[in-house]
């Protein structure tokens, strides 16, 4: 016999996944013209859009599954939309030309160090390994993370959260705790935001200062190229350590 939530759906209509991504896109674009014109950093629109959409969802008994079968729309435009961020490194290219030797420098010690943190904390404290790969993908975009984390057999659902918190995390806070430590220079406060707090965090730079968020598109695409390389040589080493 069916599960109530796999009846429901085999049963759910072309209609109501129409409503369902018409619902997600009135929210996301009504929360960005919000957060715009009240100028408030926390208004931020995939945060704001998740906090009414979850309790709409559960209101109306539909699961994860089920939201992201019909919201299938937007999920295809995710990759593109990752691959069009290329286009502020095209408009540093000369920059990152002039200090690339310092740029990849910077930006492989930022990746080694964050995921030896994310992943030996993890270790520490709760000590399963799939969770420890998830939580050490962190800072790079959805995609790169849940790939890389299927591969190294981490726990994919967990990859998501892990990476959305990051990121509104960097967006909400980087800002003012670069400010507060008197970091006061574009290229570090881009870099840093982009390497740690990927799209969500360079999205913010951008609506306020573009010089920021072209550096910080810079730090994301960089820093997910080298977590692609780096994570599978190094997660096998911190396993051994501690196995």
């Amino acid at each position: 016999m069916l599960t109530p939530e796999v009846t429901s759906s085999l049963t759910f209509s072309i209609t109501d996944a129409l409503i369902l991504t018409s619902l997600t896109l009135v929210l996301y674009q009504g929360s960005a013209w919000l957060q715009q014109k009240c100028q408030l950093i926390w208004l931020n629109p995939m945060l704001f859009s998740i906090a009414l959409l979850v309790p709409y969802l559960v209101f109306n008994n539909i699961n994860y599954t089920m939201y992201s079968q019909s919201t299938q729309l937007i999920n295809s435009f995710l990759e593109p939309a990752t691959v069009a961020l290329g286009y502020p490194l095209y408009q540093q290219i000369q920059q990152v030309k002039r200090y690339w030797k310092q740029l990849l420098a910077l930006l492989t010690l930022s990746v080694v160090i964050g995921i030896v943190i994310s992943f030996t904390l993890t270790m520490l404290i709760i000590n399963h390994e799939d969770v420890a790969i998830a939580l050490s993908l962190k800072s790079v975009t959805t995609p790169i993370g849940i790939t890389l984390t299927a591969q190294l057999q981490g726990d994919v659902s967990i990859t998501p959260f892990a990476i959305m918190l990051a990121g509104f995390s960097g967006a909400l806070l980087g800002p003012s705790w670069l400010r507060l430590i008197k970091v006061r220079s574009d290229i570090a406060i881009g870099l840093s935001i982009g390497a740690a707090s990927h799209v969500i965090g360079s999205i913010v730079l951008s609506r306020t200062n573009l010089n920021q968020g072209a550096y910080s598109s810079v730090a994301l695409i960089i820093s997910a190229v080298l977590t692609a390389f780096i994570i599978p040589v190094l997660v096998p080493i911190l396993l051994t350590l501690f196995n």
